[in-house]
Parts: C-alpha cells; sequence; structure tokens
C-alpha cells in the first residue's frame, strides 16, 4: 500500500528505512526525473558519508549557460522566460567540475549532445544500452530504489497515477520487479503540471511504495524550445519526406531536422504542387522508393520512442490519422481491405468468414467484441439466447435475423480503441506541454505513450506490430557515415562519448526485419567553418554505431543514397554523389586505393555541384515564399532576439575564416547605420561600449547585419 507523504525528505527516509545505506536509485530519461527527489537523495549523501548513492539515468536536462558576456546578454533574458523556476539536478556541476563526494556516483545511459564531451567522470561511468535493455541493465547494476515524476488526477476520491512522460522503461521495471521478486523501493513525484497520459502509462498508486504530493514542488517544467531549422536540414528533409508512404508508419527523432521533417510532409499534404516542385530541385533521384509523393489520403500511424512537437503537429495537420488496433485479425482485415473501421455488413461477413467472431457467442467473446464497438453495448446472454433490450435473438451469427438486429444497434459505428501513436517518452516546448493538457478527449483517446519494448522492437508480438507497422520509415540522424554505409551516431572514433545509442540500433535493426519497412539515417555533409570545416562522409572511420551490414538509406541535403543490397562499389558511387563536392575528389581516391572503385571511375557530372551555395541559389525562391520557415512551429524568442542571434551566429561563422571576417570588418567600417536605433538591441549584447578592438569590429558588424535584415537604417 503506498504512502502519501509531504515532503521529499520524508520519502528519503523511507527509502532508507528499507533499503538501507546502500542506495542505487533509477531514474528515467528527460522529463520524468523527479527532480527535487532526487536532488533530496543526493544532498543526503553529501551530508551522511556513510551513505553510498549510485545514479543511473539518462539525458540529465540542464538550462544552457551562455558562453561569452555577449551570448548573455542576448540568452540571459531568453533562459529566465523559457525555463522560469525549472530546479536543476544538484549532482551536475560538481560532476562537471570533477568533484562529487566518494560516496556517490553517476552513470548515464545517454547523454545531451556533446554535453559531457569533457568531463572525464561522465565519461568514464557511461554505460552503452540499448534502449530496448536499459531496464535490464539498470536492474542488473542492483537499482534498489525507483523515482518517477508523475501527473495525478482524482476520480471519486481515489488517486489516479499516470507514468505521463516516461513509461518508456518504468513499465518494464514493473513487470521484471513482480515477476523477478525483486525489492526495490518505487517512488513517485506529482508534479500538477505533467499532462495525464491514459492507456498504457497509467497505473495504479500502490505501484508505488511513497508518493510525494505537495503543490511547492510544481516548478516550471523542463522544456526544449523549438530549434530554428537550417537550410541544409530543409533539404535533407525533403528528400526523407519523398520516402515516406502513404498509409505507412512514421517514426522521427527530436530536434531541427524532426521539425523540419514534419513541415516538410505538412508542405506536400497542404501544397502539394509547390512541394513537387521543391523535390524536383533539390533532388536528383529518379524515383523515390515510396513512389509518387502524393497528398496523405490515407494518413499515416506513429510508432516511436520519442513523441515530439513535430509530431503532434502532424496529428493536428490530419496525417498522423492512421489508426492501428491492438487485435490482429481486425488489423488484417484493415489492411487487407476486406473491411474498414465503419461496422457494417461487410465487416460482419469479414468477421464470420474467417471464424473470427465465432457463430456462436459466449461471454468472452461478447465482451471482447463490445469492447472494439462491433456488438452492442447492451447485448446480454443467458440460457435462452441472446438479449438485446426486450428482444430475445437466437445465438447463431449465421442467422439473418439475428445478425440483422445485431446491426441495427452498432452499424454506421466505427471501430472502437484505435491508436494513430504509440511513444515510449516526449519532450518538447511548453506549447507541447499544454496541448496534450488539453486536448479533446477524443483525440487523447488516440495516443498511448506506452514502454519502448514496444516501439522500438518486434519481440512482444512479431505478427501483429507487422501488421500494425505496415510500409515503416524510422527516420533518425547520424554524425558521420563511411563510404561503405557504416554510420557513427553516438561517439567519436577517440571514444568520446557524444550522446548514446538509444534506440537507433533497434529502429535500423526493425527496418530491416519488417516487411516493407526502410531506415533513413540523415547526416549533413560537413561540420564546421572555414579552417574548421570538414567532411561528415569519410573513407573509413574507427567507430560504427550502425554497422555496414546493416547500411539501408543515407540522406544529405544533396540527396539519397539507397545502400541496401548494394555492392559495395555501387554504396562508394551513392555516397560520393551525397558527398560535399569540395571532398569528393580525395574521397574518390581513398575508395579508389581501398580497391573499392575502379581507377577510371568519375563522380557523374550532376553529383558534382554539391555545394552550400548551389543549395542556397536552389532554395532561395522557396525561402522567400515563406515555403520553408526559420520556425515552422513556432518560437518563443521575438522577431530582434532571433535576428541577434542569427546575426552574432554569422559573425562567429566569419571569425573561422580570418579572410572573410577582415573583408567584412572593412565593410562594415566604411558601413554607417543609425548607432541611437541600434542602442537598445547593442545593449541587450553588452556592446553599446565595445572594450577591446575585437569587440568594436563585432559591433560593427553586427549593425551592419542588423541594417541588412531591415532593423537598422542607413545614417
Amino acid at each position: 500500500m503506498s504512502q502519501i507523504v509531504a515532503s521529499v525528505e520524508e520519502c528519503v527516509d523511507q527509502a532508507i528505512a528499507r533499503v538501507g545505506k546502500h542506495i542505487v536509485l533509477g531514474a528515467p530519461l528527460g522529463l520524468g526525473k523527479p527532480v527535487q527527489l532526487i536532488n533530496a537523495f543526493y544532498q543526503r549523501a553529501v551530508d551522511d558519508p556513510s551513505l553510498s548513492l549510485s545514479i543511473y539515468t539518462a539525458l540529465c536536462l540542464e538550462v544552457p549557460t551562455p558562453a561569452s558576456h555577449i551570448e548573455k546578454g542576448l540568452a540571459g533574458p531568453i533562459v529566465a522566460r523559457l525555463f522560469g523556476d525549472y530546479e536543476e539536478l544538484s549532482f551536475m556541476q560538481p560532476l562537471r567540475r570533477g568533484e562529487l563526494p566518494p560516496n556517490v556516483s553517476v552513470s548515464e545511459l545517454y547523454f545531451k549532445a556533446g554535453a559531457m564531451k569533457n568531463v572525464p567522470e561522465a565519461q568514464q561511468n557511461y554505460i552503452s544500452s540499448n534502449y530496448t535493455h536499459i531496464a535490464r541493465d539498470m536492474l542488473g547494476a542492483g537499482v534498489n530504489v525507483m523515482a518517477q515524476m508523475v501527473a495525478a488526477r482524482d476520480i471519486d476520491g481515489e488517486l489516479q497515477l499516470s507514468l505521463s512522460s516516461n513509461p518508456d522503461i518504468t513499465l518494464e521495471v514493473f513487470d521484471r520487479i513482480e515477476a523477478e521478486s525483486l525489492d526495490v523501493f518505487c517512488a513517485a513525484q506529482i508534479h500538477a503540471d505533467m499532462p495525464f497520459m491514459e492507456h498504457d502509462a497509467q497505473v495504479s498508486a500502490d505501484r508505488f511504495d511513497s508518493i510525494v504530493r505537495n503543490g511547492r514542488y510544481d516548478r516550471c517544467l523542463f522544456a526544449v524550445p523549438n530549434a530554428a531549422v537550417p537550410v541544409q536540414d530543409y533539404a535533407a528533409a525533403i528528400h526523407a519526406s519523398s520516402l515516406v508512404c502513404d498509409g505507412g508508419t512514421l517514426q522521427i527523432g527530436i530536434g531541427a531536422l524532426g521539425d523540419a521533417l514534419a513541415h516538410a510532409c505538412i508542405l506536400r499534404d497542404q501544397n502539394n504542387s509547390a512541394y513537387r516542385a521543391l523535390l524536383a530541385d533539390v533532388t536528383r533521384l529518379p524515383h523515390s522508393p515510396a513512389g509518387d509523393p502524393a497528398p496523405f489520403q490515407q494518413g499515416l500511424y506513429v510508432s516511436t520512442e520519442m513523441f515530439v512537437n513535430g509530431m503532434m503537429a502532424l496529428i493536428d495537420a490530419g496525417i498522423v490519422k492512421r489508426r492501428v488496433y491492438d487485435h490482429l485479425e481486425l488489423q488484417q482485415g484493415l489492411n487487407s481491405g476486406e473491411m474498414s473501421e465503419q461496422v457494417d455488413t461487410a465487416m460482419y461477413t469479414y468477421l464470420r468468414r474467417r471464424d473470427i467472431m465465432p457463430r456462436n457467442l459466449d461471454t468472452a467473446s461478447i465482451s471482447d467484441f463490445k469492447y472494439w464497438g462491433i456488438l452492442p453495448a447492451e447485448l446480454e446472454i443467458d440460457e435462452d439466447g441472446l438479449k438485446l433490450a426486450d428482444v430475445t435473438l437466437a445465438n447463431d451469427l449465421d442467422e439473418p435475423q439475428t445478425r440483422a438486429a445485431l446491426l441495427t444497434r452498432v452499424e454506421g459505428g466505427q471501430l472502437r480503441h484505435g491508436r494513430v501513436l504509440h511513444g515510449g517518452f516526449f519532450l518538447g516546448p511548453r506549447s507541447f506541454y499544454q496541448r496534450l493538457r488539453e486536448m479533446p478527449s477524443d483525440l487523447h483517446a488516440q495516443i498511448c505513450m506506452t514502454g519502448v519494448r514496444r516501439t522500438n522492437q518486434l519481440l512482444l508480438d512479431y505478427p501483429l506490430y507487422c501488421a500494425q507497422r505496415t510500409q515503416a520509415r524510422f527516420i533518425n540522424t547520424g554524425m558521420i557515415a563511411s563510404l561503405n554505409g557504416a554510420v557513427a551516431s553516438d561517439a567519436l572514433e577517440d571514444g568520446t562519448q557524444i550522446s548514446g545509442v538509444g534506440g537507433q540500433y533497434n529502429f535500423v535493426a526493425m527496418a530491416h526485419d519488417l516487411p516493407g519497412a526502410r531506415s533513413v539515417l540523415c547526416v549533413r555533409s560537413t561540420r564546421g567553418q572555414g579552417k574548421k570545416l570538414k567532411s561528415n562522409i569519410v573513407a573509413a572511420y574507427g567507430y560504427t554505431t550502425i554497422p555496414k551490414h546493416l547500411r539501408d538509406i543515407i540522406v544529405t541535403e544533396y540527396g539519397i543514397a539507397d545502400l541496401r543490397g548494394k555492392s559495395d562499389a555501387e554504396v562508394a558511387k551513392q555516397m560520393l554523389n551525397v558527398a560535399d563536392s569540395r571532398f569528393q575528389r580525395e574521397l574518390l581516391e581513398a575508395a579508389k586505393r581501398q580497391g573499392k572503385l575502379p581507377a577510371d571511375y568519375e563522380i557523374p557530372a550532376h553529383a558534382r555541384d554539391n555545394t552550400p551555395e548551389h543549395l542556397a541559389e536552389r532554395l532561395k525562391p522557396y525561402l522567400e515564399a515563406g515555403l520553408l520557415p526559420d520556425y515552422p512551429f513556432g518560437t518563443d524568442l521575438t522577431e530582434q532576439e532571433i535576428a541577434l542571434g542569427a546575426s552574432l551566429r554569422k559573425i562567429k561563422a566569419l571569425s573561422e575564416e580570418p579572410t572573410q571576417f577582415i573583408s567584412s570588418a572593412f565593410k562594415a567600417l566604411l558601413h554607417h547605420a543609425d548607432e541611437e536605433a541600434a542602442r537598445p538591441l547593442l545593449e541587450r549584447v553588452h556592446l553599446d561600449h565595445p572594450e577591446t578592438p575585437r569587440e568594436f569590429i563585432v559591433q560593427q558588424l553586427l549593425m551592419m547585419e542588423l541594417e541588412e535584415r531591415g532593423l537598422l537604417k542607413v545614417s
């Protein structure tokens, strides 16, 4: 029986009383961490050196910290506005400084990308594990306390709880605790703003030993603001969106690329002529593996580990609308077209012909088909037959009168309990959380947050998931791709851990196991600027997340490399075709030295102009027409903040190339903008009174940039 307590300290007391002073604390990734409760465990360990605390979690969220006083001037007010009174995990800064107490250790299974590059203790304690293995591995490490942020509601005096953003691993943890008779203290912290997700995410309060409920802990939820979408991500998204099949299944990740892909799908659906023109201008693939990139008539179903804001936009746009059902025969009937979602004579005929609905009903079958909306809710059975209101019917579904009477009560209705989305966890901007809290009940019923053991694999029910996940497209990102089609997505070849494998391997493997499915890995062709510019398509790389034997489709801003089942030579050719042209020659020579291409092979002429300049030129009309907005799903930033941020990023990029920086600086010094009009903007970034020659040059460059953006007038 769970106990409701008013303080996190009381919950910590209960946990110690149960498991002792050797605490191995497990917590979900991202939003599902009960921050104040975890901080209370950490503070107890700081205060009591006789207590040992090992923390196992992933994706520890931190409020961004500006790198310079210029960035602080711009970002400070934004951070205060977006993150409010969010309370951070108190162990993060000591971890970064290498100052954790000797009785405390922290192991993450997934880092925020790049966040722990130079943190030795985090690198050393990182655990590499597929998302589908995390519950197993956490319990294998001896987790004896499991802590989770939850949503709550009171119905008729009963406290109901939801795992909300993170049923991803917790559902499996609960089941393993019960199946293996493990002694694990489970603690929940209620937050009033967490969206209450039903279905699989809804759990009994008795699942937890202790529940913290106190409104003073309801600090601002961590929200990830929408990122600006750069041109190269839009180009990659246009390519990738052409691979998505109407009537199929979709999975995408977080960030600019995910937003770009969702926007591209909406453009394809709502303005197909513009979409086709855009696709023709950026693609070189003679035909898409998805066929004709038409609007979405049947719509899409989403099966994803991460439910992101872009997917919510696809739901609201009426694109994610294909419902699936956890009943194999019903799903197969829908797939084959032998029945529709409408309850009618055709459905009854199909169900009887396949003997899915028995000729003679019993209590169990009546209950089952009532659940799906196929039989009337008021139908009952006794020894005399079927009871429908005050009418007794023969218990024989092949009897025309019985079938007609049943259909009269349900015909024209629709199958019930269909889902348009199954997701393992969610994270996004504040508006996304608000949408989840306020969405209509009929739409809410079609979204099911569940475990990654379901979303990321096929093992639990291969026949059903194959039937549901038709024409699946699993679209994710990679960092570096080799000419042989292998991809590094989570670490560098020197061993530095950048993020984590998460579910990427799961989805790639699933794409090879599911009939009609494809894995699409999007990789930016280059990284860095100026002298630091490097190709992300390389001859060879000393680390892989996705090995070459699982290569499938790789997309860059320059096109699609369809690698499945191809020879090494053909793979190398396709990879060269989507590489940046500034690096193609050296990559071509490397492939020849490796013996993977003939000595006389040359890159086709149509693939030799893969440069940012050519790409920008092709996309310029669509950018100017507003078809590819910087923030396709809105932003919390003001127009001035967007302009300041874009201008400072451009100046920073210029500084990576000394020749261009000097040339632009001279131009800026000769350019006279309205300094008085610029003053509020300069004050915002602490450049109203530059203290060094470099700051003065940055000030002049910034005023020139702002004037070119139309925010200042020329004096």
